[in-house]
């Protein structure tokens, strides 16, 4: 089990986080939301009829993670494709109304990623994508590997958000490793299921158990202490990070050690976006200087404040170090109950 941080520390780190920039290269969508009303089902099928009381936009994919990066107080440079449409341009407009640096949200001829979702009574009914996920080439990928250098030689820290949408083709994920490692900062990735071994020497590694099984093949003895030390070394990674929801997260680093964090969420009630928020932390917090466990450690309690609110969403310091507060003072509540 990993030792919790202490809460000097924490508030150091912290509060240093406005001194530092973040790259966030990879997959932005646009989240639409259609919330409202069923009162009756469809005469012209067995399905509810949904009256919309209320429209809303929100980033998500590598969007959310730069949003979650400039809530912490960090500066962020996003560097994504977005298409010559409406949705385009309200994801644009709303990144740079965060105050994220946009000189690399490059237009491309691929519609922009767009995911409608339709709500009632605080219900998901269904959710529709607007996609096309073919990866990155010609004219988009030059532009792309362009874009990542020139945003890396200002950055602090690199995210590459991959959500198998296209952006994070391999000859970009190339040049965005290239260019961090010969600056020397700290690289976080959330991979998907393409090209999940194309991230040789990143910091962290954070796919979830789902993902890691498919990518390697087989089902994982993670109560084993040598399997997961062995994928982390097959992956090329100085640690990987394993995300098991409500079982917390599982740091293995390359030499061998291994450690357990425990959820600290208290109500969850929308998982949407949670992992944007355990990214965007833990790229900001080693930017700041925050060793690996450190980081995860902090990014957790993002996450369990994450997992309270609907849809993608931020999570900001104060609401960190609440957190912080009310899982030390439960467990304090509970080690004494015991000790009695």
């Amino acid at each position: 089990m990993i030792e919790t941080i202490q809460r000097h520390r924490l508030v150091a780190l912290l509060e240093s986080a406005k001194r530092y920039h973040v790259a966030v290269a990879g997959d932005a969508m646009l989240d639409v939301y259609l919330v409202g009303d069923v009162e009756r089902i469809s005469p012209e099928a067995p399905v509810p009829v949904v009256r919309v009381r209320e429209r809303r936009h929100a980033l998500g994919g590598a969007a959310n993670v730069a949003q979650n990066v400039l809530a912490l107080g960090a500066s962020c440079s996003m560097v994504c494709t977005v298409g010559s449409d409406a949705a385009g341009r309200e994801l644009t407009h709303m990144l740079r109304s965060a105050g994220a640096t946009v000189t690399g949200v490059l237009p491309s001829t691929k519609p922009t990623t767009t995911k409608t979702r339709i709500v009632a009574r605080a219900q998901q009914l269904v959710r529709v994508d607007e996609e096309d996920d073919l990866d990155a080439d010609g004219d988009d990928t030059e532009a792309l590997i362009a874009a990542v250098r020139t945003t890396v030689r200002e950055a602090d820290a690199l995210v590459l958000e991959d959500y198998n949408k296209g952006v994070l083709a391999p000859a970009v994920i190339r040049a965005a490793m290239d260019a961090a490692l010969a600056k020397g900062i700290p690289v976080v990735v959330d991979p998907k299921f393409r090209n999940f071994f194309e991230f040789r020497g990143a910091t962290i590694f954070k796919p979830n158990r789902r993902e890691l099984e498919s990518a390697v093949g087989a089902t994982l003895d993670i109560g084993s202490p040598a399997a997961l030390p062995a994928t982390c070394a097959r992956l090329g990674v100085e640690h990987l990070l394993l995300t098991l929801g409500e079982h917390g997260m599982v740091l293995v680093s390359a030499d061998g050690e291994v450690g357990r964090i425990p959820t600290t969420a208290r109500e969850v009630y929308d998982v949407v976006g949670a992992g944007d928020t355990v990214t965007a932390y833990l790229a900001t917090m080693l930017a700041a200087g925050a060793t690996a466990s450190e980081a995860s450690v902090i990014a957790n309690f993002a996450a369990g404040v994450e997992v309270g609110k609907l849809g993608a969403a931020t999570v900001g310091v104060d609401e960190v170090l609440d957190a912080y507060d009310a899982y030390d003072a439960y467990n304090s509540t509970t080690t004494q109950q015991t000790i009695n």
